[in-house]
């Protein structure tokens, strides 16, 4: 299973989406109000950590790649849907694209149990 074209495309996936939402994290704590919203960063910042966490656990060969997976889809998806209701400004819109993404191959990666 490791090094498999989906696993590399969920790894890829994972650290695409953790740099996003760290970029974002900055984009909206400068532009203030709704976007500085301390649950809405709070939840950012979960997902740049959930992120992290489940790349790193599928790089190592983690025989629990799937349960950190789970959390990751789980997580972007909410991030994702946060984000859309700010879509009206570019840098949310391509964050919440991203964690869509990174949200449907996490959630392929944790359908795979060890």
């Amino acid at each position: 299973m490791a090094g498999t074209p989906s696993m590399d495309d969920c790894i890829r996936n994972c650290t695409d989406c953790q740099t996003i939402c760290l970029e974002t994290v900055s984009h909206c704590l400068t532009k203030g109000g709704a976007h500085a919203e301390a649950g809405h960063v709070r939840l950012m910042l979960d997902c740049v950590d959930i992120c992290r966490t489940s790349a790193d656990f599928m790089i190592r060969g983690s025989r629990f790649h799937h349960l950190t997976c789970g959390a990751c889809a789980e997580i972007c998806a909410a991030c994702a849907d946060r984000c859309d209701r700010m879509a009206d400004d570019a840098m949310m819109k391509r964050c919440a694209e991203m964690c869509r993404r990174c949200a449907e191959s996490c959630r392929a990666m944790s359908s795979m149990a060890a």
